[in-house]
């Protein structure tokens, strides 16, 4: 009965020390994590409050049902911006998937320089998109860019005009966005080769297995969860997108590269219509949904299996 009396403060102090010990890592962790999620959750609420709002410059109460977002979808630009999103985040996406694989293949070879090359194809990760959208809009301006350096080099039928072309400049958004992403990929898939392990790759050639089926059968199953993350992350940005486009070229010509969120940076600070603009978020905000959630319903069945395996 003493020894239980006496264990009880001891217990207490222990207890005590332990919270002391970990104050610096609720202090420098979960603080600012937890004021981040409630920015986060509170300006979304104060959002989607605003887009059930007639609010104009300021807001305003009152309740407007889903006027708001049936005017948003009726207009021409929402329409194109959705459009465009198709477009761009599918071949983006992709074709960064591809760039990323092969140049991660290449650097598996061990070839000589791969410290050089690694650190040049992730150096665009390193620069704004701001600055990569301002850089490559003079590099695709014909008056001073590329088809202007092979037209003084003497080919002067050359045409490369694609930022002022409407059925082109799409493209030149994935170009920008590829140059920027592609490394990022890379590694990720880099990572994902060098975690392969090497008994498998050996018990499959002793097993009388080609490259194509040890392929198949062992490395992209390796591959298949860091392709889906990449898909996802890519998925984001491609959604998000603003600055790039605004920097390379500001949602022209016309509305041939315009994307949802220029549409609400148009709604909310040049038309001053703010209730609508937070409803064209608001609808970027469930596209996001639409691909955030499946991944992680995705990634709770995955560590489910694992649990159980």
């Amino acid at each position: 009965m003493t020894n239980t009396v006496a264990a009880a403060p001891r217990t207490g102090r222990s207890t005590k020390l332990g919270v002391v010990r970990r104050l610096p890592e609720y202090l420098t962790i979960w603080l600012p994590l937890l004021l981040s999620a409630a920015h986060l959750v509170s300006f979304s609420l104060w959002t989607i409050w605003i887009s059930f709002t007639p609010s104009t410059l300021v807001p305003v109460s009152g309740w407007v049902g889903l006027r708001n977002y049936t005017a948003v979808m009726a207009t021409r630009n929402w329409q194109i911006a959705f459009n465009n999103l198709l477009l761009f985040g599918s071949a983006f996406v992709l074709l960064s998937l591809v760039i990323g694989l092969m140049l991660a293949i290449l650097l598996d070879q061990r070839i000589r320089g791969e410290n050089a090359l690694r650190s040049i194809f992730l150096y665009p990760l390193a620069v704004s998109f701001v600055v990569t959208g301002t850089v490559w809009s003079w590099l695709l301006n014909p008056g001073i860019g590329i088809e202007k350096l092979v037209h003084d080099l003497g080919w002067t039928s050359f045409r490369f005009d694609w930022l002022v072309d409407r059925d082109m400049a799409i493209w030149t958004i994935v170009i920008a966005a590829i140059w920027q992403s592609s490394g990022f990929a890379m590694a990720l898939f880099l990572a994902g080769l060098r975690s392969v392990d090497g008994d498998l790759i050996k018990a499959a050639q002793i097993d009388g297995a080609g490259p194509i089926r040890i392929c198949g059968r062992v490395i992209l199953p390796t591959l298949w969860p860091i392709t889906i993350t990449v898909v996802v992350i890519q998925l984001q940005f491609a959604i998000s997108a603003f600055d790039l486009v605004r920097a390379l070229t500001g949602g022209g010509p016309g509305l041939a590269t315009q994307l949802p969120a220029l549409v609400v940076y148009d709604l909310m600070f040049q038309r001053g219509l703010l209730g609508r603009g937070a409803a064209a978020a608001v609808l970027m905000l469930l596209i996001l949904l639409a691909v955030l959630l499946p991944y992680a319903a995705w990634r709770y069945l995955q560590r489910r299996r694992a649990t159980h395996a």
